[in-house]
């Protein structure tokens, strides 16, 4: 499988499907919504799957679907607990680079408000600050590329993700 997909990762709330979305359509690319594609394949919303198996069940199911992933030219959106899964992660950088949308822990609990509203799901007794903490080392650790949102449209985001993108096709095709 060619290596030309692009994979955001980020925390919930980071933009991978707003700026997934107009990156694909800007490239010309499919846009992967991993969530859906879950719940496609599990024919159960999200929310049901972590209520039946509780969350480490649910890891489980999301790391099985990404890491079983068939796409190419996608930008593929995963959810923001896919770093739990080695499979998954080993995966999505074989089939394509992986992009980490970091977003300041200020900036996270302005957009997100409401957890329970946005299908954040927190383990017993975890804080939002402890999430992030917890995932900001995954996220570092398998990113190839990262952006920091700082101050930035997600008009500015997607154009400086397009020129790298588009950088790394034409060096692969004169090398």
């Amino acid at each position: 499988m060619k290596k030309n997909n692009i994979t955001l990762i980020g925390m919930p709330g980071a933009g991978k499907s707003t700026v997934g979305v107009l990156l694909a359509k800007r490239l010309g690319y499919s846009f992967v919504d991993v969530d859906i594609v879950i719940q496609e394949q599990e024919k159960r919303l999200l929310k049901e799957i972590i209520a039946d198996e509780g969350m480490d069940g649910f890891l489980e199911v999301e790391n099985r679907v990404n890491a079983g992933l068939d796409v190419e030219r996608s930008v593929i959106a995963p959810g923001g607990s896919v770093i739990y899964g080695k499979e998954a992660m080993e995966h999505l950088k074989d089939i394509g680079v992986v992009v980490y949308l970091k977003l300041s822990y200020r900036a996270l609990e302005r957009r997100l408000g409401d957890l329970v509203d946005r299908g954040v799901a927190l383990k017993e007794g975890m804080t939002l600050r402890d999430l992030y903490n917890e995932r900001k080392v995954y996220y570092e650790k398998y990113a190839d590329i990262t952006i920091d949102e700082a101050g930035k449209t997600v008009g500015r985001i997607v154009d400086e993700l397009r020129a790298i993108m588009e950088a790394r096709i034409s060096e692969e095709k004169e090398g």
